[in-house]
This record gives structure tokens, sequence and C-alpha cells, in this order.
């Protein structure tokens, strides 16, 4: 899989111990608009997708998290390759440890309508609600979120990947 940046702090020297976690994110486009999850919480929005179990492949991963955050159910048959974003820095939990994470896109498509959201409890706190969004809105939002418990990066990794499909003609003609 192409890869499409890398978010590197190079805040990491001294950990003494890695941490990773792997995640798979979907990219579906309908209308000129993206499907994204908006943390009503924290104003901001992610696309679909999340970390992969031990058991599952990236794939397996991402249709799983879609229906799980959005409700919406991936046609495994439409699923191709995007890219992958590479992230290393100093974990934010443990000072010692140096977090790595590659997040693997996936365009594809979903059945039409919706099902139940089956969300984790921090999801359903965050009010996790799914929207098909135009790009530049998520764009602007995710670059003026406020306080939260997150790092900025994952708002501008969101952005950024937005801005490439913007670049590339995914949006075009919609």
């Amino acid at each position: 899989m192409r890869q499409l940046f890398v978010i590197d702090k190079k805040d990491y020297d001294g950990c003494t111990k890695t941490f990773r976690r792997d995640s798979a994110r979907a990219i579906l486009i309908r209308d000129g608009r993206v499907a994204m999850v908006h943390s009503l919480k924290y104003d901001y929005y992610k696309f679909p997708g999340g970390g992969i179990g031990a058991d599952e492949s990236r794939i397996q991963a991402m249709i799983r998290e879609t229906r799980e955050e959005a409700g919406l159910v991936v046609i495994p048959e439409s699923v191709r390759e995007y890219g992958c974003v590479h992230r290393i820095q100093r974990s934010s939990a443990e000072s010692e440890d140096c977090f790595i994470q590659d997040n693997y896109y996936y365009l594809c498509e979903a059945e039409d309508g919706a099902v139940h959201q089956n969300l984790d409890d921090y999801e359903a706190e965050e009010h996790f609600t799914p929207e098909f969004v135009d790009p530049e809105t998520a764009i602007k939002k995710n670059r003026s979120v406020g306080p939260s418990p997150y790092d900025p990066v994952m708002f501008e990794r969101e952005a950024h990947v937005l801005e490439l499909l913007m670049e590339e003609g995914f949006f075009a003609g919609s």
C-alpha cells in the first residue's frame, strides 16, 4: 500500500519501550460528500474505523469498525486500497513509550441505509454521529478543534487525508 505521508514528531528520544496500535479506516464518498463520524462532544470529524484486532485482517477491522461506529455496511467487493499514514511520537499515556501507528485507508462503498451503531462507552459519551459531510467543512472543523483529550495530530491527519482526496479528484464532478 502506498504511503500517503508520515507524521513524525521526533519527540521520542529516551523512550525505552514501543507501543504499536495500527488502524484501518473507510473512505466512503457519495454525491460529493464523505462519510465521517462527528464527535459532538469535542466537535471533530474522523473517518470511520479503528484498531485492528489480533485475529482480524486490516479489511475485516475496517468493515467491523465502520459498521460499529457509523452503522454503514461496507460492500466487501468494493474495497480497494487508498494509502497509509505512518505516525511515530512519544506516547501521551506513558512518557517512556514510543507510540507507532500505521493508519490504513480504504476506498469502499456501503449498502444503502444504515444499521444501528454499536458504540464503545467513550464513543457513546462523545455522541459519535455518522454524517455525510462536505470535505471542506470537515477540514475546517478539524483545524479548529478546541480542548480535548486527544493529540491534535489525529485531527490534522484526517484533514490532510481529505485534502489529498480532493487534490486527486475524488470529489470532482459530484
